[in-house]
């Protein structure tokens, strides 16, 4: 092992151990057991299914009460645990900015009738083409993304949606202050490149755009294809009467006669994709009107330009047949290499549905039947910060493959790997949590005193024998003489 490995090392285990004292330090209420819980979930040899399962995992030594206990009626600051995640090592771009992605993620629990804030949430999969209304809990998760292709991200902050929010003003919120704290941690300073937000058609771009305009932000995301945008107001002749417009000409993404020359045109060869073709037109916005969410607008509304790129592809490896992608940034005059930049970018975004599906598939996040909200964010919590002890020992795991895998170089491990040799790595770190206290029995009942309250008799295990029903016939008082001869 050379000497720079070595010290690499090193460092990367001495910034695992300030995480893990850091998220002991976040946990006000039932402490050893969350931090416990969060090894079990870190050390167990398989998927997740329950908490029960937890409590048999030798890193967690508490009974299966205290498992749902701490998650019930523990204590989790989340504001120092948020400022904890802003802090650690962030993932950049190759030109050194943070390129952020948001997306909402639905725990579901259609069976939790009692449970309350839930939220009809749009799921996918469960039929064909079909797109089933389901009750549960939306969260808003904001990752950072790498620059290559991988199935790791950087979480960052989760939001649990509540009925009523508009989930453009939310996100933006979100956005806001999560900002914030990257700058106080010194990820961003003045003259770096602005931060970009990538974001699916799911949400608002212009209006995210526009809340966030004061903030060191581009915004990137995709639109449906059958939008229509205005160009910008061409320049006013001299001698013309009356109002000058607000808005240009139509562009409408489904009618090519509308789309005019591209302002810039690129042709890249892919791996995966083939050709693809990125064309962009510049200074495009939408139309807005008093409704949705610019109802509560006063005045009037503001111009949002951007720039709309088209990407076109040859095929899909999965076979299908590909269909064109609309994207919508919020800078103006853009280049070929920004085109070509941005549409990138765009594609890493779906490195956020590998952490989604590890969260739910591997580490149990949507497992347990937790009844109240408040218990469902203080089990996000805790699934965010194991995810986070994952990514910072990633250099220090090996590959402990199984029989039947293929080989991962050392800096190629899924997160899953990691996770298989977490055990060996805990040693090495901190571990804040004290042992639990040897209990006894109780006293008991006090000698001389008898149990005066009445036993309760259900019998809940057996079903009840129901007896048969018998004709009953109504005697006489007299005897019936017997009849003779």
């Amino acid at each position: 092992m050379s000497l720079l490995h070595h010290e690499a090392r090193q460092e990367s285990l001495a910034e695992l151990s300030r995480f893990r004292g850091e998220f002991y330090s976040c946990l006000t209420a039932r402490s050893d057991a969350l931090f416990e819980l969060a090894d079990a979930v870190l050390c167990g040899d398989g998927p997740v299914r329950s908490l029960a399962e937890l409590s048999l995992v030798g890193e967690h030594r508490r009974g299966h009460g205290g498992v749902y206990a701490a998650v019930a009626r523990g204590g989790i600051d989340t504001d120092r645990l948020r400022r904890a995640l802003a802090a650690v090592s962030l993932p950049r771009a190759a030109d050194g900015r943070l390129v952020l992605a948001i997306d909402i993620t639905c725990w579901l629990r259609p069976d939790a009738h009692t449970s309350p804030q839930r939220i009809l949430c749009h799921t996918y999969g469960r039929g064909k083409d079909q797109h089933i209304p389901v009750p549960g809990w939306p969260y808003s998760i904001i990752c950072a993304l790498e620059p290559g292709r991988s199935s790791w991200t950087a979480p960052l902050d989760a939001l649990r949606l509540a009925p009523g929010d508009d989930t453009a003003t939310v996100t933006a919120g979100q956005l806001r202050e999560l900002l914030q704290r990257l700058i106080t941690a010194g990820q961003w300073q003045t003259g770096d490149p602005d931060v970009l937000v990538i974001a699916d058609a799911g949400y608002d771009a212009p209006r995210l755009a526009f809340l966030l305009r004061d903030l060191p932000v581009q915004v990137l995301a995709r639109m449906r294809s059958d939008r229509v945008l205005r160009r910008a107001v061409p320049p006013r002749r001299p001698g013309t009467m009356g109002r000058p417009p607000r808005h240009g000409g139509e562009f409408v993404f489904g009618q090519p006669d509308t789309w005019g020359t591209p302002d810039t045109q690129t042709v890249t060869g892919t791996r995966l994709y083939g050709t693809a073709l990125a064309r962009s037109w510049d200074r495009l916005h939408p139309k807005l009107t008093h409704r949705s969410s610019w109802a509560t607008a006063d005045g009037t509304l503001p111009v949002i330009e951007g720039t709309v790129i088209r990407l076109d592809i040859d095929h899909l490896p999965s076979g299908a047949t590909p269909k064109p992608v609309w994207l919508w940034w919020s800078g103006t005059d853009a280049t070929e290499a920004d085109a070509d930049r941005l549409w990138q970018a765009y594609l890493r975004r779906f490195d956020i549905e590998h952490t989604f599906r590890l969260f739910k598939q591997t580490l149990g996040w949507t497992a347990p039947k937790i009844r109240t909200p408040e218990a469902a964010d203080r089990w996000t919590w805790l699934i965010l910060a194991t995810y986070t002890q994952l990514r910072l020992a990633r250099p220090l795991a090996a590959d402990r493959r199984r029989p039947w895998e293929k080989p991962s170089p050392p800096d190629k491990l899924s997160p899953a790997r990691v996770r298989r040799d977490f055990r060996h790595i805990r040693p090495a770190t901190a571990c804040p949590a004290q042992a639990p206290k040897p209990s006894r029995p109780g006293p008991g009942r006090p000698p001389g005193r008898k149990n005066i309250r009445p036993t309760p008799r259900h019998d809940v295990h057996t079903p009840r024998k129901t007896q048969p029903t018998q004709r009953q016939t109504k005697k006489s008082a007299t005897p019936r003489p017997r009849r003779t001869g």
